[in-house]
């Protein structure tokens, strides 16, 4: 099975725990940003225990391709608005299909660690449809956030979280920080060496 099903049809995507000597000789657990990423069904549960708790929930989603400054300060913003922050990402074949067919440059697995080795993330997932309708309603987050690209009114997802007493919040855009300009400087720069 391709990693990026994995997410969507309910498989495992529970890392296995790392385990190193101390100094001392004894075997030390050393939590990985991969105990982050999980399926659906592990967020979902991670997500009503936070809530019964009383913790506030925001959840965001996008490909996360190339990790850049307007990804960090964005996920930093998001995770400000709550006690929890999940990331749901496109696997890779949906990021082709919204991208083209030279994306996702990194592949799904590669970037929902990445995403999970950040402070800010708490829960990352991957989920396989071109939008993340599906994912909201199974996580219901009590806050859901895109960037300020995204008006509210046309964020996926925005009608069912406001009809459950939630908010909905677009984040301002970082001028000069998206994937496609990153990639797009790389490639430019390739071309004038070859």
């Amino acid at each position: 099975m391709r990693a990026e099903t994995k997410g969507s049809k309910g498989a495992s995507h529970e890392p296995r725990a790392t385990s190193h000597e101390s100094r001392a000789g004894r075997p030390v657990r050393l939590a990985r940003a991969a105990t982050k990423v999980k399926n659906l069904g592990g967020v979902v549960r991670a997500v009503r225990a936070a809530q019964r708790a009383g913790r506030r929930v925001v959840f965001t989603n996008g490909c996360f391709d190339l990790l850049h400054r307007g990804h960090t300060r964005y996920l930093e913003q998001a995770r400000a608005l709550g006690d929890l922050l999940v990331v749901a990402i496109n696997s890779d074949a949906s990021v082709r299909a919204l991208k083209g067919p030279s994306r996702p440059v990194v592949p799904a697995e590669q970037r929902a660690e990445v995403l999970a080795a950040l402070a800010a993330v708490d829960l990352v997932t991957i989920f396989g449809e071109l939008d993340p309708a599906r994912v909201i309603r199974a996580v219901r987050p009590d806050v859901l956030v895109k960037g300020g690209d995204w008006p509210t009114s046309q964020i996926v997802g925005a009608d069912f979280v406001q009809s459950r007493g939630g908010t909905v919040r677009s984040l301002p855009y970082v001028d000069g920080a998206s994937t496609s300009d990153l990639i797009g400087r790389i490639a430019a720069r390739s071309a004038r060496r070859g």
